[in-house]
């Protein structure tokens, strides 16, 4: 009971913020206009109940003149019905793609405000396959559960009262009949129908309810399989070079031998779950009439109330039933809760993560410089890394940062940027200063290639000669011509040509503080010079931070911040910068 409070509380959180958002009342409308048709649904399910009574009465007096009357009675409620039918799928459709379309803004919102989704790999992304979870789960969530599995709960609930009222009452008209006596039992069909499905829903959840964790584990799979198919053709290159494929095929078989053996055991357990609901069906087909058929053989009651009462214990079985016809799609629905709530608190984590003291915490401030102010750079662990105390960074300065690798470089341009938040201290910013930092592998979107050179700017921000003339000026004069094509550049590019386009990036945003991540280690030290001449040249007044290990690189800057090693984590100190160097 407990777990499914629980559940239930968890569909709520997750589905009712919907209903009170900018889009609350087309979706209000939308929602009671659908339950409305469903609640219409019923009630002509109930004329049709008392329908079939009249209609095989007159066939059983072979009245002539009452068949023709019910038949075109009959005519009326089933246009009735296609029409209500057809447009409560139209409005639940409708429905559906407006919750999805917020759900999934909204999703995106989350995991990707505030640098959280990098937050969320950096503390172990207990959400696994976060693309899965929005593509996938929210519309499963959607129209493969809440509607679907809602608007059966509120029929059944309806139908159990409206059909639990006409079974009681035919109880009255048709007493149970054995061995040739009459047994006044009040209601006796509907307790039945009651007692037929409380058997069948405990012989259904006894053995279906290990599809539950089957089912969330099986989407888990799925997606890490589909996961690890993309990174192979993502790495294609690397893999040919190495040889790989042998690997690949056997790492991949081997995601995809667990895929299939967690979908035999959900064979083995659809199948039991299967021979009982199959089962439960066909002898309900028949049960009614078994229970009835003593009263209409002892002449108490005529085909037409025979067939009726086999029609409402029917619709009365059938809506106490729902557990059992709708489990496997329960089962399913309760996995997408789970990954959806997964992801949920994972968010939650990586954001409280950057919120809950102690953290680094970067000010904008009118002092005019980049400073660190007692400065601890963590791993997520809490284990120390770095130190840097009352080091600073005047505007229009050359910087050169070097130090061995693991040292935490990169990860101190990382808390710089505002997306490592583990540590204590200040890192003071010059308010409203534009900061670029630049990685030894720059991101570059599928789109043509001034779009994907001016990212994350809107299409149309730079003009396309100026996006040409910058992607002249860093030495690729060929891929200025080809501003216009599309193509999945991190893919056809070099390393040394994608960190040009890096640079050729840099001239478009002339931004304040430049802080260049080996961002030119992949260049010959003649072309790495040149680009630091261009940078010179370009952007005078840009102060310019460059993580970097080649001596040449000291011509290019005025000073040297280096990493030692204080005890068991590193320093960040001056130290002399000499041409001679």
């Amino acid at each position: 009971m407990r777990r499914m409070i629980s559940t239930l509380a968890t569909v709520w959180r997750i589905a009712s913020p919907y209903f009170s958002s900018e889009d609350r009342w087309p979706a209000r409308l939308l929602l009671a206009a659908i339950i409305a048709i469903e609640l219409g649904i019923v009630a002509i399910n109930v004329l049709l109940n008392q329908w079939n009574a009249r209609f095989y009465n007159a066939l059983q007096d072979r009245n002539w003149d009452s068949f023709v009357y019910e038949l075109g009675y009959f005519c009326v409620l089933a246009t009735i019905f296609i029409i209500v039918a057809v447009y409560q799928l139209y409005l639940n459709q409708w429905l559906q793609i407006r919750w999805r379309r917020w759900m999934t803004r909204t999703y995106l919102d989350h995991w990707l405000a505030g640098s959280n989704h990098y937050r969320m790999q950096l503390l172990g992304d207990a959400a696994d396959n976060p693309d899965q979870r929005i593509a996938e789960d929210i519309r499963l969530f959607i129209d493969g559960g809440i509607l679907p599995l809602g608007l059966g709960l509120l029929n059944s609930v309806v139908t159990l009262g409206s059909f639990g009222v006409i079974l009681w009452n035919l109880s009255a008209t048709a007493p149970l009949h054995l061995f040739g006596v009459a047994w006044n039992i009040p209601g006796y069909l509907f307790w039945a129908a009651l007692l037929y499905a409380i058997l069948g829903t405990a012989l259904t959840h006894w053995i279906g309810r290990p599809l539950v964790a089957l089912n969330y584990q099986q989407q888990r799979y799925e997606a890490d399989f589909r996961f690890n198919l993309v990174r192979v053709r993502e790495n294609s290159e690397q893999i040919a070079l190495l040889e790989g494929e042998p690997a690949e095929r056997d790492q991949l078989l081997g995601r995809f031998g667990q895929l299939v053996d967690n979908w035999m055991a959900i064979m083995k357990r659809t199948k039991r779950l299967t021979f009982l609901t199959a089962g439960y069906g066909q002898v309900a087909s028949v049960f009614p009439i078994i229970v009835i058929s003593p009263a209409y053989f002892a002449g108490a009651v005529q085909l037409g109330g025979l067939t009726q009462t086999a029609s409402a214990f029917s619709s009365v079985q059938g809506a106490l039933s729902f557990f059992v016809d709708a489990y496997r799609r329960l089962a399913e629905w309760g996995a997408v809760i789970e990954r959806l709530n997964g992801f949920d608190q994972s968010v939650a984590a990586a954001r409280a993560v950057a919120k809950t003291p102690p953290v680094i915490a970067v000010k904008p401030d009118d002092g005019g410089v980049v400073a660190f102010e007692d400065l601890t750079v963590k791993l997520p662990s809490g284990v120390p890394l770095v130190n840097a105390h009352d080091i600073s960074i005047k505007q229009g300065e050359r910087v050169l940062v070097s130090g061995p690798s693991g040292a935490g470089k990169s990860t101190l341009f990382r808390a710089l940027a505002g997306v490592w938040p583990f540590g204590q201290g200040r890192i003071h910013v010059p308010k409203n200063a534009k900061v670029m930092i630049l990685p030894q592998r720059p991101y570059f979107p599928i789109a043509p290639l001034a779009q994907a050179v001016a990212y994350p700017a809107e299409p149309g921000q730079f003009d396309a000669e100026k996006v040409a003339a910058a992607i002249a000026a860093v030495g690729l004069p060929a891929l200025a011509e080809r501003i216009d094509e599309e193509a999945h550049w991190n893919r056809m590019l070099s390393l040394g040509e994608q960190q040009r386009l890096g640079i050729a990036r840099a001239l478009l945003y002339v931004p304040d503080y430049l802080f260049l991540d080996e961002a030119t280690a992949s260049l010959d030290e003649p072309s790495e010079a040149a680009v630091y001449r261009i940078l010179t040249e370009r952007l005078p007044q840009t102060t310019i931070v460059s993580i970097g290990h080649r001596s040449t690189l000291v011509a290019f800057h005025q000073r040297r911040l280096g990493f030692t090693r204080d005890g068991s984590q590193f320093a960040l100190r001056d130290e002399s910068l000499t041409p001679a160097e």
